[in-house]
């Protein structure tokens, strides 16, 4: 074993168990179940995990009560029926030597009855910042139940293999809403005072030791929101963790970030500062003396993590995103691989984005992620007669080919018309705050060169060249264009915006690939609602232009919503001194400005402007599939040459067109 990282695999004593090395998965909600139930999908997800090198894995959250469900994709509540397919998963991941832990969790307030066809339970039946809902304040009689549903939730665990439980406490999930005093109004013995509203919670972690025993893990998260120390504080999570670790009620404690008041710190995106959570989990970790703190949120990296545990921060680090887009992710750093290491976005796209739209995560660099149990994660099965693949572009979707195909033991040469490989994609890592995808280029180069492809920069191939090239199978990953048009979805009849063949208009492209020349006032047509018009609005607002955003939707960046990037981005496109102009449509571009129309009562307006950038949807580069077409070569179209989409499709194209060859 050779290995830089001093700290993060050294072993660690956890209760009765002992950690290989210090670098875990820790709990999210993968969404996966079928009815209810751990599937093949699940087992497929965290074996891959475990396979790669994690110490230990907390199984995405169960509700403990049927009040509390919180997505379709939940397990089932309150019923032994989870307990076999938990095993299938426990089972096979102890065979790696990974210690399994199951969260459990009650939302309180902030549950969500219409998938849970209940109301909400909450201490004192505060409204939720869930949705618009209120809650239903407990009967000291439902307190006890729940204390005792937590309790048999910790008995299934044990049942099911598990090596302990995590209980979730942070997020504002329903313990912290029982020790917080904002939160918790009650004026019986389960309120009032510190000591009263701690009662919950060490009913629920004394009745869990009692129903399972000692030999068994038992864990729980918190969380601090550095913006609301009006509901708690980082001083109140200490006093919490202090007592709790004074009673020995607690074999660790995770500490993440955020809240339901601050959900875009939960999973906090490129906006944010790497390594948000530690300085948090060193605070708690100041304050306890047996058990041991994991740190999360936004660690991101080995190199991260190592610094962390080795600063004394932490005894050990979750990452979760980085794990997803790597599985391999603690193997790799322990055998001295780290550059081999599929860097993570952090852009939520395809994990928290899927998630919010009730569909299983996934992940845009690794596509494997929730189909592991389908594609055998991202370890390939050599293809039985190699044979000779031209992929032609050298985009996300080209890069992903080539390297998948070149896995599997074909011979592949990559063909890129620019300079640099990345297409598009390269242009956004430009971006403010988006270089990790600069990051992923990087190693997209690394992997292509280990793997002996061939790659020609600089290197336009007509239909006569394809044909020339003898390849077996040849790949059309050529990507898209502006399409110049400024097609607005907010008027949809018009195919083209007049005025828009005038000067002084350039597309978002042309901005971040240097080649427009903008004066100081500059409008932003933003059609998709996504990083492509924000971003570049972001990039010119921070090079000193004076930037004004219209889009047809309510408000800036929305399909960025999904993902919690939109508000933190509006946040500081307006600290920038951008202005937004929303639920509008540009009528005509005049060469120094532009007819603006408010789309809710039809009134238009002309502003001046020194220049127009066009974020609108690209069009398919289509004409070397035209002209290849009936030529019996066998072809592939992918990506957004097949159809202008984001770079998790043109990813997802390439994996699956790479294990199909």
């Amino acid at each position: 074993m050779t290995t830089t990282f001093k700290h993060l695999f050294q072993p660690l004593r956890l209760r009765h168990m002992t950690l290989k090395n210090r670098l875990n998965f820790g709990a999210h909600t993968a969404n996966m179940s079928v009815e209810g139930l751990p599937q093949d999908r699940h087992l497929g997800y965290y074996l891959e995990r475990s396979i790669g090198g994690a110490a230990m894995i907390v199984v995405e959250p169960s509700p403990v009560h049927k009040a509390t469900r919180l997505t379709r994709g939940n397990f089932l509540a309150e019923d032994d029926a989870v307990i076999p397919g938990f095993r299938r998963i426990t089972d096979a991941c102890h065979a790696n030597e990974t210690v399994m832990i199951h969260q459990m969790y009650h939302l309180g307030a902030h549950g969500d009855w219409d998938n849970a066809l209940d109301a909400n339970w909450s201490p004192s039946g505060l409204p939720s910042m869930h949705d618009s809902d209120g809650s239903h304040a407990m009967t000291a009689a439902e307190i006890e139940i729940l204390i005792g549903c937590f309790a048999q939730a910790a008995r299934r665990d044990k049942e099911a293999g598990f090596d302990g439980s995590e209980l979730m406490g942070g997020y504002g999930a329903l313990l912290e809403q029982f020790w917080s005093a904002h939160t918790n109004r009650r004026d019986d013995q389960w309120g009032g005072g510190f000591e009263n509203r701690m009662r919950f919670p060490t009913a629920v972690l004394a009745g869990i030791r009692k129903t399972v025993g000692e030999d068994f893990i038992v864990g729980l998260c918190l969380s601090v929101d550095p913006t609301r120390p009006d509901f708690l504080s980082l001083a109140d999570q200490q006093e919490v963790a202090a007592y709790l670790d004074a009673r020995g009620l607690v074999d660790y404690i995770t500490v993440g970030t955020g809240s339901y008041y601050d959900f875009t710190r939960i999973m906090p995106t490129v906006v944010y500062e790497d390594k948000l959570g530690p300085p948090f989990a060193e605070a708690i970790k100041a304050v306890v003396r047996h058990a041991k703190v994991q740190a999360e949120s936004h660690i991101r990296t080995p190199e991260n993590a190592d610094a962390v545990i080795g600063a004394g921060q932490a005894d050990m680090v979750s990452i979760v995103r980085g794990q997803i887009a790597d599985p391999h992710m603690a193997n790799k750093a322990r055998d001295g691989r780290a550059a081999d290491v599929r860097p993570c976005l952090s852009c939520n796209q395809m994990c928290w984005g899927r998630r919010s739209r009730d569909y299983h995560i996934s992940c845009l660099v690794n596509p494997s992620a929730g189909r592991e149990f389908e594609w055998g994660g991202d370890r390939f099965t050599r293809a039985a007669a190699p044979r000779h693949v031209l992929v032609v572009g050298g985009g996300p979707a080209g890069l992903e080919t080539a390297r998948v195909a070149a896995e599997r033991g074909h011979r592949v040469t990559l063909v890129e018309a620019a300079d640099r490989l990345g297409g598009q994609f390269r242009l956004a890592g430009q971006q403010p705050r988006r270089a990790q995808i600069l990051d992923l280029l990087a190693w997209y180069e690394r992997q292509l060169e280990q793997l002996q492809v061939q790659i020609l920069r600089n290197r336009y191939l007509d239909a006569e060249a394809v044909r020339a090239s003898g390849a077996d199978v040849v790949v059309l990953a050529a990507g898209s264009l502006p399409s110049g048009a400024g097609y607005q979805r907010g008027l949809p009849t018009r195919d083209r915006m007049p005025g828009v063949e005038g000067p002084n208009v350039w597309s978002a492209e042309d901005v971040m690939g240097k080649a427009a020349r903008l004066g100081p006032n500059v409008l932003v047509l933003d059609d998709g609602g996504n990083w492509k018009g924000v971003g570049t609005a972001w990039h010119l607002a921070e090079r000193g232009h004076r930037v004004t955003i219209v889009t047809p939707d309510p408000y800036v960046g929305r399909e960025m919503t999904r993902t919690a990037a939109d508000l933190p981005v509006r946040e500081r496109l307006r600290k920038a001194g951008a202005t937004f102009i929303v639920e509008s449509a540009v009528v005509e571009w005049h060469g120094d400005g532009a007819t603006i129309r408010d789309l809710m009562d039809g009134s238009e307006r002309r502003l001046p402007f020194d220049g127009l950038v066009l974020a609108t949807t690209n069009v398919a580069t289509t004409e070397l599939a035209l002209a290849l077409a009936g030529s019996g070569l066998e072809m592939h179209v992918i990506g957004d040459g097949l159809s202008p989409r984001h770079a998790a499709a043109a990813i997802l194209d390439g994996r699956r067109l790479g294990l199909g060859i």
